[in-house]
């Protein structure tokens, strides 16, 4: 069980006790006093930054027990969100799925057993779950080995019909295929550990005397491994899985080791080579071939395994910003609404719990904000924080957002590293954003005064140098607000900002190994 850091505890507990209130209620007239004022020209002044001369920039700031605008620019411009999105994944995901919602993952006899064998085929279904490790598949295979099944005639089917089978997002980079955080989607995949990131396995090199070492997390023969790299003075490596196809080539020199997520061709197969591989460890034979397949009626539970509750989920989802999560999240939303689990069910089920909770405005394309046409406003995403505080969920899900400055990954996630030793450090709660000249941090944060604000910052087309510098300026400037007093040291320390964080555009979690 993980414990709670005690500089989070103290560091946090006005924060937590500002966001137990209520929801929001109707605005009120703009406050006249000299703090709100002061808040614009500070705010005005860090988005008048060279970077955004060309860009765009779409920043709303409110006081959540009012609703009242404390600071608006470009609040009703449509603009792209990336990992933003998420927002609105989770947070439905919460209300439609239930924070006690569970992925199972089945083993079936699909005929007779007789004695030790088994007459008929095999069966593994699938639900989606992300979190099924070799492990887990191993225990599957031991719970039917327990059942007394040692030889089945027929063939291990592989059904993963839960969802349908379009893999990828219609709107995904070609040239991302390949990348663990843009992996196919099935209701059959496998995590190669603990961020489960479904639907890839860690590629592994090593100096190994004159050559070069290659292996596997977990281990697998599902992969073809093509290895040209060679050993050199410096590590230099590319690992790279080739489009369409499960072989990877390796190239360039290797001195130390060294560490490569690759998503897998077909993750249904993938977990059916797991499961298969874990049989045979069991002494338990499949006669015949392994096929995709929906199992035949009447076929009988031999075992199953069922993920972690979706309360749990939330944290290496939202903190990890976990791109497969909020695209199986998303089909399994729909498959519940709809009993289609695909991905317009599921964005219509998004859209409508959205719209039911105030947000005007909502162009998602798919679950994780990797698609570049999702298009949202600042002004939906703080709707959307405003309505879901009264929320019998809304403490998980807040919890589960990244915590700005606490250095403990599954707490402070992607923002651990960023506002350190700011007033924001450990008050920001907020979910971060990146793709190419694309970057969002939007969520919550309580004043100088323990006010409890909410804000969206969606920063879009910039060209070079990533802005993220400025979102962090913004939160702190919120953190130090107060309606009666000026801050006069709006600007943060040069120390404090991310803008030498490995990464640049892309989330730090996706850039493994590099943690952010």
């Amino acid at each position: 069980m993980r414990r709670t850091p005690a500089s989070l505890v103290a560091g946090t507990l006005v924060a937590a006790l500002a966001w137990a209130s209520s929801p929001v209620s109707p605005a009120t007239a703009a406050d006249p006093s000299p703090g709100v004022a002061d808040l614009t020209q500070d705010l005005n002044q860090i988005l008048s930054d060279s970077r955004l001369d060309i860009g765009r920039a779409g920043v709303v700031v409110k006081s959540a027990n009012t609703g009242e605008e404390l600071y608006s620019t470009d609040a009703g411009k449509l603009m792209t969100p990336a990992s933003n999105a998420k927002l609105f994944t989770s947070a439905a995901a919460a209300e439609v799925l239930g924070l006690d919602y569970r992925f199972t993952t089945s083993a079936l006899a699909a005929g007779r057993t007789i004695g030790s064998v088994l007459k008929g085929d095999l069966v593994l279904r699938g639900t989606g779950d992300p979190t099924m490790l070799a492990a887990d598949y191993d225990a599957l295979a031991a719970a039917v080995a327990a059942k007394g099944v040692k030889i089945v005639t027929g063939k291990l089917v592989a059904d993963d019909t839960w969802f349908d089978t379009v893999r990828l997002g219609q709107d995904w980079a070609w040239d991302d295929e390949t990348a663990y955080y843009a992996a196919q989607i099935s209701a059959l995949t496998a995590s190669p550990d603990r961020d489960y990131d479904a639907g890839s396995v860690v590629v592994s090199v090593a100096a190994d005397g004159d050559k070069v070492k290659v292996s596997t997390t977990p281990e697998t023969d599902y992969l073809k491994i093509v290895n040209n790299a060679t050993v050199g003075a410096s590590t230099d490596v590319l690992i790279e899985r080739q489009h369409a196809t499960n072989t990877v080539v390796i190239t360039g020199t290797v001195a130390g080791p060294y560490d490569e997520w690759v998503a897998v061709d077909n993750p249904t197969r993938y977990a059916a080579s797991l499961f298969r591989k874990a049989l045979t460890a069991h002494g338990v034979k499949v006669l015949g071939p392994t096929v995709s397949g929906a199992a035949a009626e009447g076929a009988s539970e031999l075992a199953k395994h069922e993920s972690m509750p979706l309360s749990e989920l939330l944290v290496p989802f939202m903190k990890l910003s976990n791109n497969m999560h909020a695209e199986i999240l998303t089909k399994a939303m729909g498959r519940k609404v709809s009993n289609q689990g695909t991905w317009p069910a599921g964005l219509k089920a998004t859209s409508d719990f959205a719209k039911a909770n105030g947000v005007q405005i909502l162009n998602l394309r798919d679950g994780s904000g990797l698609s570049r046409r999702d298009g949202v406003t600042a002004t939906s995403i703080t709707q959307l924080l405003l309505s879901v505080r009264g929320k019998p969920w809304f403490k998980t899900w807040y919890d589960a957002l990244p915590i700005a400055g606490n250095a403990d990954r599954l707490t402070g996630g992607t923002l651990r590293s960023r506002m350190r030793g700011t007033p924001a450090a450990n008050n920001v709660h907020a979910k971060t954003g990146s793709l190419t000249s694309v970057t969002s941090l939007s969520g919550y944060v309580t004043s100088a005064e323990g006010e409890p604000l909410v804000f969206a910052i969606l920063l879009n087309q910039y060209l070079s140098g990533s802005p993220k510098d400025i979102e962090d300026k913004i939160a702190v400037r919120l953190a130090k607000f107060s309606r009666t007093t000026p801050d006069t040291t709006a600007q943060l320390r040069t120390d404090d900002t991310p803008a030498a964080q490995e990464g640049g555009d892309l989330e730090c979690s996706w850039l493994k190994p590099v943690q952010c």
